[in-house]
């Protein structure tokens, strides 16, 4: 299904800059990577599966692609290498991929808790490091995609909750630590939101519609959100007007952390 534009995204509004988005293969990365190259940016969408990777590269013609595990040992400097030497530069970082988990305590073992927290926090950590000097010299962004759940309680996915927890704590740290060198650091908290995350999270099709419809029934504004709109908001938290932004952490749930 194509995307529609992000609203509020100009032709020029991201003209000449570099961005690296992170889980670019489908759902909100997609929608991300195409916003931005819609906003004149020169996209490098980074993903696991190389088919899916080219249906969002077929989208826009600013899209560049790569295939990599973010998680493997010298992944993150290989990404924003690549994308250094393709783009001259590096302004923006989405770092979007991640995994989510259904896992009773009662449940837990080190093996699935510690996959969680390597894709979900120490990826995006490793890609941010290596992206840092770059973002130095271009005054860039990054932009950590957490959820609602970092900082909400979500039983029987406590661990999943608990690393998105961590990378908004990450972004506030980051944020007062690099305010001296001109990068700002922010993160958005979606809400449920149409992906292929369910699914990819090994669960069947019946569950994964009921867990939707569960959803839906219990966010306010009666609906799951839609990955243009998550992509819309990450434009403006990366927008080089916004100067003075930094450190924070902005929810799009439909109004469920209301309840």
């Amino acid at each position: 299904m194509t995307e529609t534009p992000a609203a509020g995204a100009s032709p020029d509004r991201f003209a000449g800059r570099a961005v690296v988005v992170t889980g670019a293969g489908s759902g909100i990365g997609r929608a991300t990577a195409i916003a931005f190259a819609r906003a004149g940016a020169r996209v490098l969408g980074v993903g696991r599966r190389p088919d899916a990777l080219d249906d969002t590269a077929r989208h826009h013609p600013g899209i560049t692609v790569l295939a990599a595990d973010i998680r493997a040992a010298g992944a993150p400097r290989a990404v924003v290498d690549v994308a250094a030497e393709r783009f001259g530069r590096v302004d923006v970082l989405v770092n979007n991929a991640g995994a989510t988990a259904l896992m009773p305590l009662a449940e837990a073992d080190a093996r699935r808790i510690g996959d969680l927290f390597d894709l979900n926090v120490t990826a995006p950590s490793l890609l941010a490091a290596a992206a840092l000097p770059h973002l130095r010299a271009t005054g860039g962004s990054i932009v950590n995609v957490s959820s609602t759940y970092g900082h909400r309680p979500l039983p029987g996915a406590a661990h999943y909750a608990a690393t998105k927890a961590a990378l908004e704590h990450l972004t506030r740290s980051w944020a007062l630590e690099l305010a001296p060198d001109g990068v700002r650091v922010n993160a958005l908290a979606p809400g449920p939101t149409e992906s292929e995350a369910l699914t990819a999270a090994g669960l069947p099709s019946a569950a994964v519609d009921q867990i939707k419809a569960d959803e839906a029934s219990r966010i306010p504004l009666g609906r799951r959100g839609r990955p243009a709109e998550i992509a819309a908001w990450i434009l403006r938290l990366a927008d080089p007007a916004d100067t003075w932004l930094t450190g924070q952490i902005l929810t799009i749930d439909g109004g469920l952390e209301l309840l």
